[in-house]
């Protein structure tokens, strides 16, 4: 007897790169392994991260389902926004981008396969597609325009291959995320801004102080088994107390949130009632001897998932699982939360920007790890303590923004620059002794300037106060290879990769874990590491690490393209100015001679 066809309606994101035969006609090897780090670090986790599933990928190309078509455009535009970042710096012929097509339809499932035209209209949406865009079908549209606050443009029928209808396609016009009108935006727009939903709680009322803040709800025990109750209520509580050690966070106390337990609620509505602008809620689940955790942080303004990940872990020591689970959700959060606050201020006119505003706009700017966002920051911070003289936190940020601009060789005088932001970690502990962005500047300074013992003091002292600070943890793991501590800096320099691999700081973390691998003659781990490290194309040190690591791999050609590109975002790279600028560190000498390798000039 024939089995019935299974159909099922299903939003289809199809995904391919642009120009892809030129770049693996340029480059077969390195494109092959760009792609890979890309689909690796972006692509799998923003898909998980939107519930997708991975129908099938090709050489270049992916075919992805959602159950939902708001999370198959919002993931599509997560997915360009990334890429975007990682090409920051990156010369334009070296790009890899995505073309980005997404059909609502009618397919048949086949196995693990997806058939039919919901499909095909999906890959040829993406065909249209520019690179960097994403295109989507009238269906598509028609279910998202009055759910997600994106600019879309009209491009009119559009007749594609063994499709009998012309399709209508619409291209997400501006990528950033816009207010739509109800949340207080009145500006232009490409369509007409929906009313808002019944019992929508207005704006103003959800978190309406500058200062952000949060509530964590009992996480659900999902187990049945009663025991298990303790564990979710001990995770719980266990997070909003990590939570509460950022100082620049307002967190509900347990004893508010706790009355939620066990209801059914609506995020708004808790929001409304607790006046908080985030909401984190979980649940806790338990099988044999495993368990998985999920975690899921949501903007109740606008309803927008910032932020989901699951754990499974072996339930082995209860204790441990717990501690290590609340380290992880902090730790993951925080980057988002100054992101999602960063976008807030960015889309206020400038003069009603608080200084939180300006310093949270700051870090997000910093991040990018580029010249012209270093400045900019630089200038919000500047103005932040023209508000505020004594905001610890703008002069903590500051200093680190200056800092990093003295590393980048983007200060004339490096002497000055690595003076000034010392002085302004020093004014950040004068204000507040426990800040930890302070502490974690100022042990940085120590470092460069060759006082290990005493930089790791501040560095560890940054981490008492915020054990989940992962930037944090990286610095500490830059000082313990400077010092000499190689294998501690190892595995110091892992914990933030583990604790929060998504954040906007990752390609630090990434970078630095690889050079403590070089520093400890571990080439072959090192470079992949290093490689992937695409948020520093502007930063000359990153070049450095990589022309030294193929100097000791035989690299030789691949080196050499690395020099080039160091040559143009900083002085001309020459072994004597690294042996003066690594004198007294412990890995100068692994250093050096991967240079001389390299054909690195005297």
């Amino acid at each position: 007897m024939k089995q019935p066809v299974e159909r099922r309606l299903a939003a289809v994101l199809a995904a391919d790169v642009a120009g892809y035969s030129r770049l693996m006609g340029a480059d077969e090897e390195g494109t092959h392994e760009r792609l890979n780090a890309l689909r690796r670090e972006v692509l799998d986790p923003k898909i998980a991260e939107h519930h997708g599933r991975i129908v099938k990928t090709t050489g270049d190309g992916l075919l992805v389902e959602f159950a939902s078509v708001v999370d198959a455009v919002r993931c599509a535009v997560a997915m360009q926004q990334a890429i975007a970042e990682r090409n920051t710096g990156v010369a334009v012929d070296n790009r890899i981008e995505l073309r980005i097509g997404i059909n609502l339809g009618d397919v048949i499932v086949e196995r693990d396969d997806l058939y039919g035209d919901g499909v095909n209209i999906a890959a040829r949406i993406e065909a249209l597609a520019d690179a960097g865009g994403v295109f989507v079908s009238n269906t598509v549209y028609d279910q998202v325009r009055d759910r997600l606050a994106y600019l879309f443009e009209d491009l009119g029928e559009q007749q594609v291959k063994n499709i009998a209808r012309p399709v209508r396609v619409y291209r997400v016009r501006d990528l950033r995320p816009t207010p739509s009108p109800f949340e207080g935006h009145t500006g232009p727009s490409l369509r007409t801004a929906p009313a808002p939903e019944r019992g929508a709680a207005p704006r103003a009322a959800l978190g309406g102080s500058d200062t952000p803040s949060i509530a964590v709800l009992p996480f659900t025990n999902m187990s049945g088994d009663a025991e298990q109750e303790y564990f979710a209520d001990g995770i719980t509580e266990d997070i909003t107390t990590a939570l509460s050690h950022l100082r620049w966070l307002f967190v509900i106390a347990r004893n508010s949130t706790f009355t939620y337990k066990g209801k059914a609620v609506d995020v708004r509505q808790v929001a409304l009632e607790l006046d908080v602008r985030y909401i984190l809620e979980g649940s806790v689940r338990t099988s044999g001897g495993r368990i998985r955790i999920t975690g899921q942080l949501v903007d109740a303004v606008t309803g927008k998932h910032i932020w989901a990940q699951r754990y499974d872990r072996e339930l082995r020591d209860i204790f441990t699982v717990q501690d290590e689970i609340t380290e992880n959700v902090v730790a993951s959060i925080e980057p988002h939360l100054y992101e999602e606050e960063g976008l807030r201020a960015a889309n206020q006119p400038p003069e009603s920007i608080h200084a939180w505003g300006l310093v949270v706009r700051a870090i997000g700017l910093i991040n990018r790890v580029g010249r012209h966002q270093n400045e900019e920051a630089q200038a919000s911070l500047q103005r932040a303590i023209e508000i505020e003289p004594t905001y610890a936190k703008a002069h903590a940020v500051l200093g680190w923004a200056l800092w990093w601009a003295t590393q980048a060789y983007w200060c004339l005088d490096s002497r000055e620059g690595h003076r000034q932001a010392q002085r302004h970690a020093e004014n950040a502990l004068s204000f507040d002794p426990a800040e930890p962005w302070g502490r974690m500047v100022l042990g940085l300074c120590r470092s460069t300037a060759r006082h290990h013992e005493q930089a790791l003091v501040e560095l560890r002292a940054a981490l008492d106060i915020n054990p989940n600070f992962a930037l944090g943890r990286t610095a500490l793991g830059w000082g313990l290879l400077r010092a000499g501590q190689i294998e501690a800096a190892i595995a110091e320099t892992v914990k933030p990769l583990r604790m929060s691999p998504m954040d906007s700081f990752a390609g630090i973390y990434t970078a630095i874990h690889g050079l403590a691998l070089l520093a400890a003659r571990r080439f072959s781990d090192a470079l992949p590491f290093l490689r992937s490290s695409a948020a520093f194309a502007g930063y000359p040190g990153h070049y450095n690490a990589l022309i030294c690591c193929c100097g000791h791999l035989g690299l030789l050609e691949e080196a050499q393209l690395f020099i080039e590109a160091r040559n143009r975002v900083g002085p001309p790279i020459c072994v004597s100015l690294l042996r003066r600028n690594l004198g007294g560190f412990a890995h100068c000498d692994a250093f050096l001679e991967g240079l001389i390798k390299a054909g690195v000039p005297e």
